[in-house]
Order: structure tokens, then C-alpha cells, then sequence
């Protein structure tokens, strides 16, 4: 037990530490404060960082706190239970499901520090007038990405020149304002970064920009709203959703770009080199990895050794066709290995005895020697070591969990062609007009599932088939709001969260430094 409370909290201190660093990077040094976004001197701007150091910003969104957290934990996809005296984390993961977070939340907090030490950094970058045009283009693409997470999950984005004096308080942008501001950085890029060949999946490219386009254009409606109305009713503009056609048809049009035939391609071991469908990656390399997605659900039994901690909703598990391959199953040349499945993990669980590769694949058994079963009933409150269903998003190389997995190759997904099928079908839904119907987009989204065509498609049938295609992607809150569904009761919440919370609080110590920082509707 105290090993793997250990490794479950260096793991998330080592994390929050990288936010720490990366958002008070340059920071004014007066306030300490991330949300100064101050050059260190007055009158004076540092120097920007390398394009590599950039985009080593993405690195605070993989991880299976914070913005990840955020994103997932309020949704039907994840929750955390206590178990005993694990994962009670003085509430954390349990306000995320319950949607009681308030301006003092702690991961609530990290995210708007790291994510404006990140829009500090590209902005050094994007607004250079002495670094290589490419390298600007590529800043601007990031900065834009950046205020895209900011405005989605804030509702608010501050910003200021790179030279801007030290005591020039930040200004901000209103929900509204930054969705218009993200749409105008990535138009003025878009035809200057260079095409996607696979080779740059790690990098700024032209179909990157037009996926954030896309994506932007998709949820124009959630971000022009009367910010007092987060949860909706929205409103669709025709024009808005020709753009989101129009974005996603250039997309597909790259021939370097498909549909995978199978979909764990997209996400295991070697899915650098076997997935057609990935846009916008984040590469294993100077420590980066997704052992943590594996070991925030996996038992303590498990190859590799888990945190036992995160699980599945049953009635979202349970949503799942039979035969979808991405409900999971048997992996050639990992569940012959590992003993688990892929997809989500549920009933009696197997492993290599003693937890090594290359032992035989036995039946595994909990730390009171009964059968390690995992069931579908699980409380945020008081669960066991085997309640929930548990998830495995991201395959590890089985050569490598020996070790702890540590040395698997697996690319951290943030941009993925299955997702471009999925927003054109709901564009054309929403008003705009193509050559292709949704159903033809979203039928040719499940022949590579390993399901059957469905006679028809409509919005409520969409929402379905993109939390099936993207779960644990991040994407989930960002659908669920759009589609007024965030706020319905889920699991432990069985009543209706209110409106509010479909945006998340400015942190109170944000508001202290800031005076142009409102508090947002409902806090």
C-alpha cells in the first residue's frame, strides 16, 4: 500500500511542479503571481524560448489531473472514488463529479496558472519580430490552441503585448471576444504552416490549424452566448457551420490522412508509426508518457503495478454495442502479454503471475487473496479495491511494463481524423449543406469500429457516437455543453447541477491581482 501511494503522489506532485515551472517561467517576480503575465522589467521583453521549449507547454495537458481532470471528471465518462483512505484527496476528484467546485479548487487553480504561463511563453514567440517566420507561425498556432482550452474551460482569457511594461495589468478578453481573436490568430497561419505528412504529426501544421478551426466554428454558438446563459439555449448560425464543413473537407482531402481499420492503432505502443487518423500528437520523448492513464484505473495486481483509482460510469460502459471494437476486447500481442484487455476493463481480471511479463496469464487476485473482479456499482464515497469499471486508452509496449512501462512509445493524442468525420456530420445536422450526408460520415466511422450502418442519424444519435468514438480524449465536456447536456444528473449527482457550472470559476487568487478579471456568472 504505502508503494503505491508513493508512486500515485509523486507521479501528481511531479506534475503539479512542471505546472509551477512552466506557468511562472518570466513572471512578474513582485506578485509571484502567473496571472501577471509580466515581463520582468519595465519597458523591457525577455527572450522569447525556442520553438521546442513552446511546445513543451503541451506537456501540463497530458497527465490524469488537472485540465485532463477537469475535462473528464465532471462528464459521464470517469469518476474517483474513495477507497479506504486512497484517492480521498481532501475532496478534489469528488467536487469534479459533483460539479461543487469553487474558486479555491485546487486543480481548478493549477490549470489557469498553467495554462496563462503557457499564453505568456508563445505569446514571447508569436509576436517576435526577429525569429524565422515559420517559427512564428508555428507560436501563433499554439498560442491559439492555448486560448482555445482557456476560453472553453474559463469563459475568460487574459492577454497583453510581448513588450507590454512590467506594471500594465493584463487585459482580458471576454468569452466572445477570445472566440473571435482564436478564429483570426488561425486564419492568419492556416495557408503559411506547412501540410500534414505524417512525419510533422508532433508539430504545427496547416490541417492542425484547420482541425482548431473547425472545432472553434463548431462551438461559436457556446462562446457568443449571453454569458449569464452558459448552459444554453444556443444558437447555430448556418454560416458558422459551412465553415466547420469546409475546414473538415480540407482536412480529408490530405491523402496522408484515413480512417484506421482498426481503431487501437490510434492509440497503442506503436501508434506513431500505425495510425493514419493522428493530426496532432504529442510524441514520448524527454520523459513524456501515458503511464498514467494506465495506472490511474489499473489494481495494484496489474502489469504494471496501478494506482487503483479512476472508473467508468456503468450506464456510459454500458452504452457500448457489443462488437464495438471501441469498447475494447483482446489485444494481439498485448492481451496474450498482459493478461488485460484494451477499451474498458470489467469482471475477472487476469495477469502475468507475479506480475511479470512472461509469466504465465493466471486469474488475479486482490490484496485479501479473493478473485479481482471488477463490478459495475462504485461510490465516490466508499468504495472496495475492486469497485468500477476501469479504462485502457492507451496500450502499452508489453516489452517495456517490466520496467513500469515507462519506456512505451505511445503518442499522446490531441487531434484525430475520427473526430473530423464526426464534427462535419453535426455541421450538417446544425444547418450547413455537403455532398456527403451525416449518415454516410458517421457510418464510415463505425465500418472501421467493426459495426454495422445505422438507417439514420440525428443529433441526440450524434452526441451518442462521439462520447462512443472520443471518450477519454478530452472532448467530452466540450460536447456535453454543447449540447445542453452537462448539467443533467450522472452517477452520484442525481440532480441537476446548475447552469453555472458549465464554465468553471476564475480562481479567487486570479481575481486578487487582476482587476479585470470578473468572477464569472453564478460564483
Amino acid at each position: 500500500m504505502k508503494t503505491v501511494i508513493k508512486n500515485h503522489f509523486v507521479q501528481f506532485a511531479a506534475f503539479t511542479v512542471l505546472l509551477t515551472v512552466a506557468s511562472c517561467t518570466k513572471l512578474d517576480q513582485k506578485t509571484k503571481d502567473p496571472n501577471s503575465i509580466a515581463t520582468p522589467q519595465a519597458g523591457t521583453a525577455p527572450a522569447p524560448s525556442s520553438l521546442s521549449k513552446i511546445y513543451e507547454q503541451l506537456n501540463q495537458l497530458l497527465g490524469q489531473g488537472n485540465s485532463y481532470a477537469m475535462q473528464e471528471h465532471t462528464t459521464d465518462e470517469i469518476l474517483g472514488p474513495t477507497r479506504g483512505t486512497d484517492w480521498d484527496d481532501f475532496g478534489t476528484w469528488r467536487k469534479l463529479h459533483l460539479h461543487t467546485w469553487d474558486g479555491s479548487h485546487n486543480q481548478i487553480n493549477d490549470t489557469w496558472n498553467g495554462l496563462n504561463g503557457a499564453l505568456f511563453q508563445t505569446t514571447l514567440l508569436a509576436e517576435s519580430t526577429t525569429a524565422p517566420a515559420s517559427d512564428v507561425a508555428a507560436a501563433k498556432f499554439l498560442r491559439a490552441y492555448f486560448t482555445y482550452i482557456t476560453c472553453d474551460l474559463y469563459g475568460q482569457v487574459q492577454h497583453r503585448p510581448a513588450t507590454a511594461a512590467a506594471n500594465v495589468i493584463p487585459d482580458v478578453y471576454t468569452r466572445s471576444q477570445a472566440c473571435d481573436a482564436i478564429i483570426a490568430e488561425l486564419e492568419s497561419i492556416v495557408n503559411v504552416l506547412p501540410a500534414y505528412n505524417h512525419d510533422n504529426r508532433n508539430l504545427a501544421t496547416k490541417e492542425a490549424a484547420e482541425f482548431l478551426l473547425a472545432k472553434t466554428y463548431l462551438n461559436k454558438a457556446v462562446y457568443k452566448n449571453d454569458p449569464t446563459k452558459p448552459a444554453g439555449p444556443f444558437t447555430f448560425n448556418q454560416a458558422d457551420m459551412q465553415k466547420v464543413i469546409t475546414y473538415c473537407n480540407a482536412i480529408i482531402a490530405n491523402p496522408s490522412l484515413a480512417l484506421n481499420s482498426n481503431y487501437w492503432d490510434n492509440f497503442k505502443w506503436d501508434n506513431g508509426t500505425k495510425s493514419t487518423e493522428n493530426i496532432f500528437v504529442r510524441q514520448n520523448s524527454g520523459g513524456i508518457n501515458v503511464v498514467w492513464a494506465t495506472c490511474m484505473g489499473f489494481h495494484y495486481n496489474q502489469a504494471p503495478s496501478g494506482w487503483n483509482g479512476f472508473t467508468t460510469l456503468a450506464d456510459f460502459y454500458n452504452s457500448f454495442e457489443n462488437g464495438d471494437a471501441r469498447k475494447g476486447g483482446p489485444l494481439a500481442g498485448y492481451t496474450d502479454k498482459v493478461g488485460s484487455n484494451v477499451g474498458f476493463l470489467a469482471g475477472q481480471i487476469s495477469g502475468p503471475q507475479g506480475g511479470k511479463i512472461g509469466n504465465p496469464i493466471v486469474p488475479l487476485k486482490d490484496r485479501s487473496g479473493n478473485p479481482l473482479v471488477f463490478t459495475s456499482d462504485v461510490s465516490l464515497f466508499f468504495s472496495t479495491e475492486t469497485k468500477g469499471i476501469r479504462t485502457m486508452k492507451y496500450p502499452l509496449d508489453p516489452s517495456t511494463i517490466n520496467d513500469g512501462g515507462w519506456g512505451s512509445q505511445n503518442e499522446y493524442v490531441f487531434f484525430r481524423l475520427g473526430d473530423v468525420y464526426l464534427m462535419k456530420a453535426e455541421a450538417i445536422l446544425r444547418g450547413g449543406s455537403d455532398a456527403q450526408t451525416p449518415l454516410q460520415l458517421v457510418n464510415a466511422v463505425r465500418a472501421n469500429r467493426g459495426l454495422g450502418n445505422l438507417a439514420s442519424i440525428d443529433l441526440p444519435g450524434l452526441y451518442n457516437e462521439r462520447g462512443k468514438e472520443l471518450y477519454l480524449e478530452t472532448w467530452r465536456r466540450n460536447d456535453m455543453v454543447r449540447y445542453g447536456m452537462f448539467n443533467a444528473p450522472v452517477g452520484e449527482r442525481p440532480v441537476a447541477s446548475d447552469p453555472s457550472r458549465c464554465v468553471f470559476p476564475i480562481p479567487n487568487i486570479a481575481l486578487s491581482s487582476n482587476p479585470n478579471l470578473k468572477q464569472n456568472y453564478g460564483y
